[in-house]
């Protein structure tokens, strides 16, 4: 299993205003970023084990160097439409007392993005817009920064 280590190193610079440090992905060709700080490793996909009486959008278990790691289908938690990727990764993030693989399509770049270039997300924007923190408009695209907490938090079906 091939894996990317991911260093949590703070981009802020106080003379250019703040910003945020961002791991960023893509599925369903739509591009999606969570805080650098939360991400542990990205590793290439690995059918998680199904668990009997699991919520829809849990695959299953992987077993991570002995950790056992909860395995969620953003597409289902989030109701976008679509197949996996042949070449899919899982981003494996920190959830305070917990870590959780989020399955996606590929990861494609670190970057930072300035405060002022994000706009909060607008709510009842459909299924799973609550766990949108801000949208980041970049050079002709559109970035959804997702609040972790509320994506993946509050499930009780791990």
């Amino acid at each position: 299993m091939t894996t990317t280590e991911i260093d949590p190193v703070r981009g802020d610079d106080a003379a250019s205003g703040a910003s945020r440090q961002l791991v960023c992905f893509t599925f369903a060709s739509q591009d999606f970023a969570v805080p650098i700080a939360r991400v542990q490793e990205i590793i290439q996909y690995t059918p998680p084990r199904p668990m009997p009486g699991s919520a829809p959008d849990v695959e299953g278990i992987i077993n991570l160097r002995d950790r056992i790691i909860p395995v969620i289908n953003l597409r289902a938690r989030l109701g976008v439409p679509g197949e996996r990727a042949e070449d899919s990764r899982i981003v494996i993030v920190d959830l305070g007392e917990r870590a959780v693989g989020v399955e996606v399509d590929s990861v494609r770049e670190v970057l930072s993005v300035q405060e002022v270039d994000c706009e909060p997300a607008s709510q009842g924007a459909g299924a799973g817009s609550e766990a949108i923190d801000a949208v980041a408009k970049l050079e002709g695209r559109l970035l959804v920064i997702l609040d972790l907490d509320r994506l993946l938090g509050a499930s009780e079906a791990w």
